[in-house]
């Protein structure tokens, strides 16, 4: 005899709901014990909760959650994707323009790598645009140095094995010798940690520029560095696959300044880990 499952939804993915932190991020944070539901701290994720139930993490009730959203953000090279960076290093979070509310990112670029970051405060909008079976490429401009040949990219268009880690097929094309480096378009769709740089030092080239120029459907354009622009509904609803009729505030907010970090009025804008 089949038992019905239980009613509501699993206690992370309503966090990660209401922008809280990715699903993932948000199973860590409930073993860590930071959060309770009904007045009692909980430890396994294991667990579903309905709206009638109180949810509270860090001490605070959990704020409705808002209407999704989604932004373009044009990270500068010398900024860390992370809420916080144990080296003190300065974060994406902390250059935002400061009327910014709570966000979390849609996977990351390393510390060196420029360009478009995907900015949502719906962790399971930002898991989902994560996966790699959602099947969108990602598309970077990257500088190498060196004077490579168009064969010399044959390899990585078949697929590599990198230190016991399977690469997927990507797609490379030479685009022109500028003096001693060269310029390649390369499109991923896993979105493997430094795949791209790790994919050219497998063929003997080093990265010395790397710019994301699109994720999907969303493109780079002409953002500035520091700048941030948010997607109109009607765009994430055919992309995405939302029903919301709500209609969120559109336009590019001003550079926030990199490296800087901008006092905030209201401390939980920035994601906790």
């Amino acid at each position: 005899m089949s038992t019905s499952p239980p009613p509501g939804d699993r206690i992370a993915k309503v966090l990660a709901r209401a922008g809280v932190a990715s699903r993932r991020e948000a199973e860590r944070m409930i073993e860590a014990r930071r959060v309770k539901v009904n007045g009692k701290t909980i430890d396994s994720p294991a667990l579903n909760v309905t709206d009638s139930d109180r949810i509270m993490v860090d001490g605070k009730p959990l704020a409705e959650p808002e209407p999704p959203r989604l932004w373009l953000y044009h990270k500068p090279p010398g900024l860390v994707t992370s809420a916080r960076d144990e080296k003190g290093r300065d974060t994406v979070f902390d250059a935002l323009p400061e009327d910014m509310p709570r966000v979390i990112s849609v996977g990351r670029l390393d510390i060196n790598s420029e360009g478009l970051l995907l900015l949502t405060n719906d962790g399971a909008i930002a898991r989902k645009l994560e996966l790699p079976s959602t099947g969108w490429l990602r598309k970077y401009r990257v500088r190498v140095n060196g004077r490579p040949k168009d064969e010399d990219f044959a390899p990585l268009r078949k697929g590599v094995v990198i230190d016991g880690e399977k690469f997927q097929p990507m797609e490379v094309s030479l685009d022109r010798q500028q003096g001693a480096n060269a310029w390649v378009t390369v499109s991923v769709r896993e979105g493997k940690n430094r795949e791209v740089r790790r994919a050219m030092a497998e063929v003997g080239l080093a990265v010395n520029r790397l710019i994301r120029v699109s994720y999907g459907p969303f493109q780079l354009g002409d953002l500035k560095p520091g700048a941030v622009e948010e997607v109109r509904r009607r765009v994430m609803r055919d992309q995405l696959g939302l029903d919301n009729n709500a209609e969120p505030p559109v336009g590019t907010a001003k550079p926030g300044k990199p490296g800087a970090t901008p006092k905030r009025s209201r401390p939980s804008q920035r994601p906790k880990r």
